[in-house]
């Protein structure tokens, strides 16, 4: 059983959800990245999902667009993000997810990376281009390395194409908010609550169903919840505040952010 699954396990003896913290890596530093996972812990997060920048991020909103963007050019490379997950471990147990892209892998072929990927600390995938038709190699290597695959639904996805996408998914479930790409949104949508509420009916218990693309403040957090979320996902609002943030100030204004919102999931 995966960190991730350990986790999902121990909120639910809890009656609690979970807090998933998206940050860049490499964004605006290695330093400022490392500062920020400590911020996270602290602040109570129970699973960080660690981007790594890509030149065309589809699933991304501008935010999280210009974090990738400046990450890239201070000369991001996938080993300085295996070093960053190296050092994030030598300091803590807490479940780690690597969100990119599908061309990212493929490169390297997915059994390569995804094995070096798990012994650097990784425990679970996010790759928001990787459609569920062409992923049985991608599959097949991360059960090999038991790495979590997981994968994204919209509110519109019909139910017989969500019922498959549930077998192939492992750790939890990341249910897209809203239409479109991510960012700091202004308002829950009512096709949003009711597409939660369908996607966990089909679910059934065998899948943690996540919530993510908007969610940045207390409200959200408490509403998804109250829906019946088993995860929230929060990134825009990460990297904002760390954008508006003097680097020796991050670790606390991201701890003192996140302390808020876990605060909400029980």
């Amino acid at each position: 059983m995966s960190r991730i699954q350990d986790k999902f396990n121990q909120l639910k003896s809890n009656n609690e959800a979970a807090l998933i913290s998206y940050i860049m890596a490499g964004y605006p530093s290695e330093k400022a990245t490392l500062s920020a996972v400590r911020g996270l812990i602290r602040g109570g997060t129970d699973i960080i999902e660690l981007g790594f920048p890509f030149s065309d991020p589809i699933a991304d909103g501008p935010t999280i667009q210009m974090a990738s963007t400046e990450s890239l050019n201070n000369g991001t490379k996938i080993d300085d993000f295996f070093t960053i997950v190296k050092k994030i471990r030598k300091e803590s147990d807490i479940p780690l997810v690597l969100m990119t892209y599908t061309n990212i892998l493929y490169n390297q072929t997915y059994r390569k990376f995804i094995s070096r990927a798990k012994k650097a600390g990784i425990d679970g995938l996010i790759l928001p281009d990787m459609a569920i038709e062409e992923s049985d190699e991608y599959i097949k290597a991360a059960k090999k390395n038991d790495m979590d695959t997981i994968f994204l639904v919209s509110p519109n996805t019909e139910n017989n194409r969500l019922k498959k996408i549930i077998k192939s998914t492992s750790g939890f479930l990341y249910m897209v908010a809203v239409f479109g790409t991510t960012g700091v949104q202004t308002k829950i949508h009512k096709y949003t609550i009711d597409a939660l509420k369908n996607t966990k009916k089909i679910a059934n218990g065998k899948i943690p169903v996540g919530v993510g693309f908007g969610v940045s403040t207390e409200k959200d957090v408490q509403k998804y919840v109250s829906h019946g979320a088993n995860a929230v996902i929060v990134g825009s609002a990460n990297i904002k505040i760390m954008e508006n943030t003097p680097a020796n100030k991050i670790h606390s204004r991201i701890e003192i952010f996140t302390k808020r919102l876990k605060k909400e999931t029980r």
